[in-house]
């Protein structure tokens, strides 16, 4: 039961940025770029890849065979995502995300072990 919360936690801190792709507007606001720009299409696709990562969560709450993938998965998704944040000044736009993406590590880490070592 833990780890299926655990997995919905992942989930939902991946939702608000998928669910960007469907609503522009929320490109603007979650990062402060205008539409028509190089920088608003690569975070609309960014935007549909966090859609892939939340499907990959949902999947991983009702099958354990996914798991292992999706652990890989997120892990790439945050940590990637910590590491271009440190490498880049630790911009203060992106704190909040930082913050988010820090804290999701909890739940990563316990489904990390519970998919490889448990």
């Amino acid at each position: 039961m833990v780890e299926r919360i655990a997995w919905g936690l992942l989930a939902a801190l991946h939702l608000m940025p998928a669910l960007a792709f469907f609503s522009p507007a929320l490109i603007a606001r979650l990062y402060g770029v205008e539409a028509g720009g190089t920088a608003f299409a690569l975070l609309q696709h960014r935007a549909a890849l966090f859609a892939l990562v939340v499907v990959i969560c949902i999947a991983a709450i009702f099958d354990p065979a996914v798991r292992r993938l999706a652990v890989v998965a997120v892990a790439i998704s945050m940590i990637s995502f910590l590491l271009v944040y440190a490498t880049s000044g630790q911009p203060p736009a992106l704190r909040g995300i930082a913050i988010a993406d820090l804290i999701g590590l909890v739940p990563l880490a316990y489904v990390a072990w519970r998919a490889f070592v448990a």
